[in-house]
């Protein structure tokens, strides 16, 4: 049964996640981090003909629609960091936007039949120089591109195990309730992006230790980041957004409908 129980339906609404673990089996992890060793290839070929830009000392590339983010540790780190959209690049990574897996859930969540794909990024987080993500929600990034960034939910599929020590994706319990929070003023160029502390308190923190092939559904509006990795392996997962069928994409402001089969909301 994939559909949302009663118990999760107000998890999402007090908590604003949910969390399924070891959903997709070993075989189909396989074949996800081979999809982000191609995806990885890739955007570095796309990022030499891209345009550089440094936010922060942090590179950036864009390559059309594409936006390839490298690591933090230099203006110059050739680790890669995130990869968006990476369904564009990679046809398998095209194929999991309609996975029934994710999308009925995430029809229970947005409330309709009809999705369509807002954007898919996939965090490389490797070994040793794998970077954190401060705290901060998705709203504020989003807002000045939709007029529904309530109905953009996110779900994190883990290609490999998640724990403290690589860094594990932490979610602030509840902070979904207050919509969208203004960001830092720190003087930064990134600082907006990243949530006011005097918001949230970090006592509420929930770390997703999960193990690979887990599900994490969560809020656009929830705050959340993420450590530093300290291990040797990576620490891989792919992030998809929907929203309801008939809005473009994010960055290519292409149609990506959903395919999915009609469920019940009660």
């Amino acid at each position: 049964m994939v559909a949302l129980t009663e118990t999760e339906r107000q998890g999402w609404l007090e908590d604003g996640f949910i969390i399924r673990q070891s959903v997709f089996n070993e075989a189909e992890l396989s074949q996800m981090r081979s999809a982000a060793l191609a995806a990885e290839d890739l955007a570095r070929e796309r990022s030499i003909q891209g345009k550089t830009y440094h936010l922060d000392d942090k590179r950036f590339v864009d390559s059309g629609s594409l936006t390839v983010q490298f690591e933090h540790h230099s203006p110059d780190c050739p680790e890669v960091r995130v990869i968006e959209p990476v369904n564009e690049l990679v046809e398998q990574f095209d194929q999991i936007v309609d996975d029934p897996r994710l999308t009925v859930p995430m029809q229970g969540i947005i409330g309709q039949e009809d999705l369509a794909l807002w954007t898919a990024k996939l965090n490389l987080k490797p070994g040793k120089v794998g970077s954190g993500f401060g705290w901060h929600q998705d709203s504020p990034y989003w807002v000045h591109d939709s007029d529904h960034v309530d109905l953009l939910p996110n779900v994190m599929l883990t290609f490999d195990d998640a724990t403290l020590e690589n860094g594990c994706f932490q979610v602030i319990r509840g902070s979904h309730k207050q919509g969208c929070l203004p960001g830092t003023a720190n003087g930064t160029q990134l600082g907006g992006f990243f949530t006011d502390p005097t918001c949230f308190s970090e006592d509420d923190a929930v770390p997703m230790v999960v193990p690979a092939g887990s599900l994490i559904f969560f809020s656009a509006h929830s705050i959340h980041g993420s450590g530093i990795n300290q291990t040797d392996l990576p620490r891989r997962a792919i992030i998809l957004t929907y929203q309801p069928g008939g809005h473009r994409t994010l960055k290519s402001k292409q149609l990506r409908s959903v395919v999915t089969k009609a469920v019940s909301h009660g």
